[in-house]
């Protein structure tokens, strides 16, 4: 029977102990085995421009016009955003815009719908 934590980042069951770590084969990432799993809990919270806590597939809507950059596009205020992506980077929002593709947004420039 395995008794070793599941992995924290992909939640595999296939961890395994080498010495004082323990270490997931699936998306090898280590960990201490003295560490405490209560970090686990602290889910990080995102929240947009008015304060509404955003989750994955939520629609949104852009409150400011913004740049592409790189381009000369601009994403006009009002722009209707669905299925998002919370991701833990510089960005908070992996999303795709119709008629300008992917992009990574700021949650302090979208709004719930």
């Amino acid at each position: 029977m395995n008794t070793l934590p599941a992995c924290p980042q992909c939640h595999s069951e296939l961890t395994y102990q080498d010495g004082d770590q323990f270490i997931c084969p699936e998306c090898a990432h280590e960990w201490s085995a003295q560490a405490a799993p209560a970090a686990e809990s602290e889910a990080r919270v995102v929240r947009d421009a008015v304060g509404n806590v955003l989750a994955d597939g939520d629609t949104v809507t852009l409150v400011k016009d913004l740049k592409v950059k790189g381009s000369s596009l601009v994403v006009k205020v009002g722009t209707k955003v669905k299925n998002i992506r919370l991701v833990d980077a510089d960005h908070d929002i992996d999303c795709r815009i119709e008629g300008i593709g992917a992009m990574s947004l700021k949650s302090e420039f979208v709004k719930k719908v």
